[in-house]
């Protein structure tokens, strides 16, 4: 085995252990935490598209049920809805 091949082995392995390492830490990304989940969306609840907008509150009814639920895996979701412009 030739010492690149042998490099190239011990990163990958170095990389798959900082990755587990991380999963199990519980790190993620913006707007996940142990206990919430952000979920952000724009409807047009006003003016001549405003029709599309019951699909906004269609959605944040599913979340609201969701939660009452329980969650997704015990994390709450937070929905954050805006006007479109």
């Amino acid at each position: 085995m030739t010492i690149t091949r042998r490099i190239v082995i011990v990163l990958s392995a170095a990389a798959l252990v900082a990755t587990a390492a991380q999963v199990a830490a519980g790190q993620y990304g913006p707007g996940a935490s142990d206990t919430e989940i952000k979920i952000g969306n724009t409807m047009p609840y006003s003016g001549p598209a405003s029709a599309y907008g019951a699909v906004g509150r269609g959605e944040a009814a599913y979340f609201n049920m969701i939660n009452e639920q329980g969650g997704v895996n015990g994390r709450r979701i937070k929905f954050i809805s805006r006007l479109a412009a």
